[in-house]
């Protein structure tokens, strides 16, 4: 158990830096596509709802459980007072999720900590699997967990850490498409609850402050982690440059 535990909290050497950059490049590849994207956003929304979850406890609301539907939808239900900043919290958490955990997967990365990033997405995921209340849900929440354990348990620690850089850049690059998508919804007039209009009600706010405050966030933190990720890039970059 020592052993584990050392092995989980220990550091790890980073990738050369082409890794870093490839893994980025395939995030974006996977952001910017069709089919893939489709596939991958489950893992948004898991993140999303768990954001949303995890806020509602926190405002000690009563959690009702989560649902995860095929369109990459989902729903989280809390029970509580219906206005007040614990519902304004709440509905605030879902958007700026996905990137708010991947810089905090960045920050762990920059300390060496790949195999405890690894656990802790695993810890992520057992948490929400407890908290789904839909067979879809259920089965979205174990395929992702099954990926991660296998990539965790199977792999060598290279194709561990490119798949530790790949999380983390997916998840701070997918952090904004869905803002733009969600934009795109209001402006056809599909989105009457979105997180951006119930927030919009609760606090009196336009919904394109809240839908430009999620963008900021998503944008604000891959700029504040890609400086982590990228800082050995850069450097050779500043070198050369001034070699």
């Amino acid at each position: 158990m020592t052993d584990l535990l050392d092995q989980i909290a220990g550091a790890q050497p980073a990738p050369p830096q082409w890794v870093v950059l490839a893994t980025a490049g395939a995030a974006l590849l996977i952001v910017v596509s069709g089919g893939p994207w489709r596939l991958a956003r489950n893992v948004v929304t898991i993140v999303h709802e768990a954001g949303h979850a995890v806020v509602a406890l926190l405002a000690g609301r009563r959690l009702a459980g989560i649902r995860l539907h095929s369109d990459t939808s989902g729903v989280t239900v809390s029970r509580g007072k219906p206005t007040g900043p614990g519902m304004v919290f709440t509905a605030l958490a879902g958007y700026p999720a996905p990137s708010l955990l991947g810089l905090g997967l960045a920050a762990l990365l920059g300390a060496g900590k790949i195999t405890l990033l690894l656990w802790l997405c695993a810890a992520l995921l057992l948490a929400v699997l407890i908290m789904i209340r839909n067979a879809y849900g259920v089965v979205s929440v174990l395929v992702t967990g099954g990926v991660l354990v296998g990539v965790s348990l199977l792999t060598e620690p290279e194709v561990q850490a490119a798949f530790a850089y790949l999380i983390t850049w997916f998840l701070l690059l997918a952090g904004i498409r869905p803002v733009g998508e969600l934009q795109a919804k209001r402006r056809r007039g599909r989105a009457n609850d979105s997180d951006a209009d119930q927030l919009a009600r609760l606090t009196g706010t336009p919904g394109l402050f809240w839908v430009f405050a999620f963008g900021l966030i998503a944008l604000g933190a891959l700029a504040l982690a890609g400086g982590w990720l990228l800082a050995d890039a850069l450097a050779d970059v500043l070198a050369g440059a001034t070699a």
